[in-house]
């Protein structure tokens, strides 16, 4: 099984949330997450939260507060890339505020843009799992720093 660790920020600000337009590198299309991304071996989930945020969209960030952790295995068979085995994906998620710049898409990157939107547009949109449970996480603040687990299918990807 491959596993991967990641950093996601949920900046809600004034009823809308920063969604980032992944554009997939294998041609199966493009859908909303949060802008967030893979850990580097030896870095902090902290530092590379804001360094997500910087690449992918253009904003400078801070972290407010961590949110949650959430784990989910896809079975290989749910997988976008078949035959490639079960994956783990481990997202830790960090409330951030923008404090200063301004959106541009990810140079030489999978990002195409970066998007404020209304959280009650958010169900509209083809997703990943990821925007569900981060804006659950933001908007409850369990002491746990765990939500239930997202349904997968429909417009919500993995």
């Amino acid at each position: 099984m491959s596993q991967r660790v990641a950093a996601y920020a949920v900046c809600v600000d004034d009823g809308r949330v920063l969604l980032a337009r992944y554009v997939s590198p294998y041609g199966d299309g493009s859908w909303w997450t949060l802008p967030g991304g893979g850990v580097e071996q030896g870095e902090d989930p902290f530092d590379a939260v804001t360094r997500e945020v910087s690449e992918e969209t253009g904003y400078e960030s801070v972290v407010e507060q961590l949110l949650g952790v959430d784990s989910r295995v896809i079975p290989a068979a749910e997988r976008r890339r078949r035959g490639r085995g079960d994956h783990q994906n481990i997202g830790i998620f960090y409330a951030v505020r923008i404090t200063a710049g301004t959106t541009r898409p990810e140079p030489n990157g999978e990002t195409a843009e970066s998007v404020w939107t209304p959280l009650a547009e958010v169900t509209t949109l083809r997703r990943s799992a990821q925007v569900d449970i981060g804006i659950a996480l933001a908007l409850s603040r369990p002491v746990t720093g765990h939500v239930g687990p997202v349904q997968v299918g429909g417009l919500i990807e993995h």
